[in-house]
């Protein structure tokens, strides 16, 4: 059995692994192909603006990421179509099974970009004269599983060519593959017609798959889907001259395609917006052991119930298992005095009841108060985040969820989210607070910068301090707050504006406060400059520190951000087209917590592959 995910990067070791083994299987099946095609395919995913079509790269793997196949599609949103540039199975591949899931998901992908059509080129199936393309497959590849020819600007040696007639019977088992999807060769057009001083020995027809719409290509469409690519994908071979002659060519409205040859009607599962991709979930399973009963707690065991059972209603949910992992990512953000003393506080708490911070000694470290309640205190930055027998195990478990879910972005996966309690973003290198322990957020961004860069982006109501302090002398981690000015909002010492980092870590710091009273339109104008200041950044790893509370009716919070403010937001963030880690932080309103999470993450997710 095999799967299909898309590549979006070359960042993580995982598609790295990949892309070498697409380079390999492209070398084998296109030998004859443009170098340049495949060994800078890394930077056109990073970088669409030069050849101004967006390269697409979808992989088909086995269990053990084995790349068994693969296809690259060139996207232009404007005009709206797709281009199947190359699609291959491996040699080692046996029947059909690889090229078919292959274009069958290419199809289902190009209808949830919104293409008008989905083009590409496919050699002759009869004889033909000299042309603009000139290789043919070998004799060993499977028409089934190939998209058209490569793509070479250069003539090859006229010993490398099969038997016309080897040739045109492969082409032929390729066209009839396609016509079973109802995709055939454009007719009365000048697509076929020689480039001035390029020899070629094969003609490529231009086919088109209306991705079973029914509807007629129109001549107007396929003007500008021709001048596309004949000026962004072989412009340097094709003159302007030539480009408008082709173009000019297309006269006849609605196009005409030629007729079915070897199938009577198209028989294969009809293309469709593709599901949203479920968001891979890491759900703290022992958060209720924290459940403080005191009145006015509202940081309570339903917030995660009632945002986990909106995201399986929405189909958006896929419960990963939640690892083990060593105290040392703690650690490697928290000063280990903090971790120690939570630990033996907790572990010294009355059975059922809470121990809350009533006396805040001066920070002398070196004589700190001996008594346990007493600590609290010393370590705390307020006096309602209270010392629980269970606060130390659910804070622990809390992170390894965190890491669960970064190691899934580190696998591949797009967007990964840490659904816990308690929350973790107050949490700072020495402190606690703001019913945080540890710094969920903090601990992955550290986690994941031994692969690049990372930009924390904190859309709680309350202000990001927790990561602000940790990373405030760091340049690897850029750290982004949208929040409650603290001249009236918790945690209220730290959260202005001039804080912008020290050290080497200066500048990597924004603080964006904002005034009590804000809707879903003023908030997107300060999420649009901390979004502005992430593309500056521009980071390898995104992680957002989650907060529900500025929604309308929070008990903690002053905005009236909407369910269809919080689509908006996660539409705008998933324009970033990065790989993503969610960690949940506040939100107390449980009558509307699990709407909002669910519109965000829908957002999210359809924004996040660039439909």
């Amino acid at each position: 059995m095999f799967s299909i995910r898309r590549i979006y990067d070359a960042v993580l070791p995982v598609n790295q692994a990949a892309l070498r083994e697409v380079r390999q299987i492209f070398r084998e099946q296109f030998p004859a192909a443009p170098a340049g095609d495949i060994e800078q395919l890394a930077e056109k995913l990073k970088n669409p603006f030069p050849q101004r079509l967006r390269t697409v790269l979808y992989v088909a793997e086995k269990a053990r990421r084995n790349v068994t196949g693969f296809a690259t599609v060139l996207h232009e949103p404007e005009i709206g179509f797709c281009y199947l540039d190359y699609m291959a199975a491996a040699k080692t591949v046996k029947g059909r099974g690889v090229g078919a899931a292959l274009y069958e998901h290419v199809r289902d992908e190009a209808v949830g970009l919104g293409a008008k059509g989905l083009f590409f080129e496919c050699l002759p199936d009869e004889p033909a004269g000299n042309g603009r393309l000139q290789a043919a497959p070998g004799e060993n590849e499977r028409p089934e599983e190939n998209s058209a020819a490569a793509q070479p600007s250069q003539p090859a040696e006229a010993g490398h060519y099969e038997r016309d007639d080897v040739i045109i019977q492969q082409n032929a088992a390729r066209l009839k593959f396609y016509e079973r999807y109802g995709a055939r060769p454009i007719v009365g057009v000048a697509y076929d017609t020689p480039i001035p001083g390029v020899e070629a020995r094969y003609l490529p027809y231009l086919v088109y798959d209306d991705l079973d719409r029914g509807r007629p290509l129109r001549a107007h469409l396929l003007r500008q889907v021709v001048r596309a690519i004949l000026e962004r994908k072989y412009g340097h071979i094709c003159p302007p001259e030539y480009v408008e002659k082709v173009v000019q060519s297309i006269r006849e409205d609605p196009v005409r395609l030629r007729e079915f040859r070897y199938v009577k009607k198209p028989k294969h599962k009809p293309a469709g917006r593709p599901r949203d991709e479920p968001v891979a979930v890491a759900i703290n399973d022992r958060h209720t052991i924290h459940h403080v009963r005191e009145r006015g707690y509202v940081e309570s065991p339903v917030r995660i119930g009632a945002i986990r059972s909106a995201l399986e209603g929405a189909g958006l949910l896929e419960v990963l298992r939640v690892n083990e992992y060593p105290m040392e990512h703690v650690l490697a953000v928290h000063d280990a005095a903090l971790v120690e003393y939570l630990k033996r506080a907790c572990e010294n708490a009355p059975a059922g009841k809470s121990v809350y911070p009533y006396v805040f000694p001066i920070r002398n470290a070196t004589r700190p108060p001996r008594e346990l309640s007493v600590l609290a205190g010393y370590y705390c930055i307020d006096t309602f985040t209270p010392i629980h027998a269970n606060a130390f195990a659910a804070a622990k478990r809390g992170v390894d969820c965190a890491l669960s879910a970064a190691d899934e972005v580190l696998s591949g996966r797009r967007i990964a989210y840490a659904l816990v309690r308690p929350p973790g973003h107050h949490a700072e290198r020495r402190s606690f607070g703001g019913f945080c322990y540890f710094n969920n957020c903090a601990v992955a961004a550290h986690y994941l910068s031994r692969h690049g860069t990372v930009a924390i982006l904190d859309v709680d109501y309350h202000h990001g301090n927790g990561q602000q302090d940790i990373f405030y002398e760091r340049s690897d981690v850029l750290t982004v707050s949208i929040h409650g000015d603290p001249d009236f909002a918790y945690p209220y010492f730290t959260g202005f504006a001039d804080e912008r980092g020290a050290g080497a870590g200066e500048h990597y710091n924004l603080n964006i406060p904002l005034p009590e009273v804000q809707d879903g339109a003023q908030y997107r104008e300060a999420l649009h400059k901390a979004l502005d200041a992430i593309r500056g950044f521009g980071p390898a790893f995104l992680v957002v520190a989650l907060g529900l509370d500025p929604a309308k009716g929070d008990p903690t919070g002053t905005w009236s951000l909407t369910a269809k403010d919080f689509e908006r937001n996660g539409r705008l963030l998933g324009e970033l087209h990065l790989p993503t880690l969610v960690i949940q932080e506040g939100g107390y309103r449980t009558r509307t917590l699990g709407t909002n999470a669910r519109n965000f993450f829908r957002g999210l997710v359809r924004t996040a592959d660039g439909g």
